[in-house]
């Protein structure tokens, strides 16, 4: 009996500890976790700064860059959808590494997936882009209720991680890697 009890103990202790590892999930702006494959506008989280993220252009080339719309341009940007690395994940967690999608087509026909572009030599920050193979990003929360979340790319995360931001360049809004964080929350599409 003293033996069954130690083993029941042991059993409880290691679920419990792979409880505490677990990441929280990350939430919309309902309170509601983040699912794999459902489409989601990312809005600043701070309001009225700018509008939801979508696709620009920048120099005249074709909108591949991932961007904001204006707070008073009066148009909603482009739904994303989130797959975990492990495909059989349903629910998007913090820290978990994710691709992430604009739904629907590019006017440039060309894959809507985000990857890590090139670094702009001025400001020494990297572009957020698409059209290339996709990279994976993590999300994290930036406050303890959580509903407000920053972007981060972690490549095997033998570095720090890189946090996404905003660049403004000639008043175009690019996300960004490799400066000031920009906090973003999500909203359900319908």
């Amino acid at each position: 009996m003293l033996r069954l009890a130690r083993i029941l103990s042991f059993i409880w202790l290691l679920l419990a500890i792979s409880t505490m590892a677990q990441s929280p999930p990350v939430l919309d702006a309902g309170g509601e976790p983040l699912r794999s494959g459902v489409e989601y506008l990312v809005d600043p989280a701070v309001a009225d700064v700018a509008g939801s993220l979508t696709l620009v252009a920048r120099n005249g080339s074709c909108p591949f860059y991932v961007g904001q719309e204006s707070a008073r341009s009066g148009r909603v940007g482009i739904p994303v959808s989130f797959t975990p690395i492990n495909p059989q994940e349903t629910i998007i967690t913090e820290s978990t590494e994710v691709t992430v999608t604009f739904s629907g087509a590019s006017t440039c026909i060309q894959n809507t997936s985000w990857s890590v572009g090139e670094e702009d030599p001025q400001t020494r920050r990297r572009f957020i882009v698409t059209g290339a193979e996709p990279a994976y990003f993590q999300i994290n929360s930036r406050n303890q209720l959580g509903g407000s979340y920053t972007f981060q790319w972690c490549p095997a995360c033998i570095n720090a991680p890189h946090y996404a931001g905003i660049l403004i360049q000639n008043g175009t809004r690019f996300l960004v890697l490799d400066g000031p964080e920009f906090t973003f929350m999500f909203v359900r599409a319908s």
